[in-house]
């Protein structure tokens, strides 16, 4: 999940849906990880509930984007549309240093529904 100031807001409530909620038919036991990105870190958007997250459950989250994108995870972004291209650019950038074509690994993504994209 990568967000920009209050586009955090669905991926919280991701979050508090596989970490916080009794749910007796589903128990969440995938990764998670949450990229936010703020000017200022007094912009923290529910960082104390995102902390807590991590701290009682440090085995869920990880940092291994591509790996777990190649075996099926899916990339949700939301928040401002001007984040995308410096987000794009980087993961093209990612992508090139292990030999593959950006294009493709985004063809590829798409076409699995792996890439999820919700900007204002």
């Amino acid at each position: 999940m990568i967000a920009t100031g209050t586009g955090v807001a669905p991926f919280r409530g991701y979050l508090r849906r596989m970490f916080m909620e009794n749910v007796p038919t589903s128990k969440f036991d995938g990764l998670s990880w949450l990229f936010l990105g703020v000017a200022n870190s007094d912009s923290l958007l529910y960082d104390e509930e995102f902390s807590s997250y991590l701290k009682e459950y440090p085995e869920q989250f990880s940092d291994e984007i591509f790996k777990l994108l190649d075996n099926g995870a899916h990339i949700y972004f939301c928040g401002l549309k001007e984040m995308m291209p410096g987000i794009q650019d980087t993961l093209k950038r990612v992508v090139e240093e292990r030999g593959e074509s950006w294009e493709q690994k985004l063809s590829q993504l798409r076409k699995n529904k792996q890439w999820h994209v919700e900007v204002y």
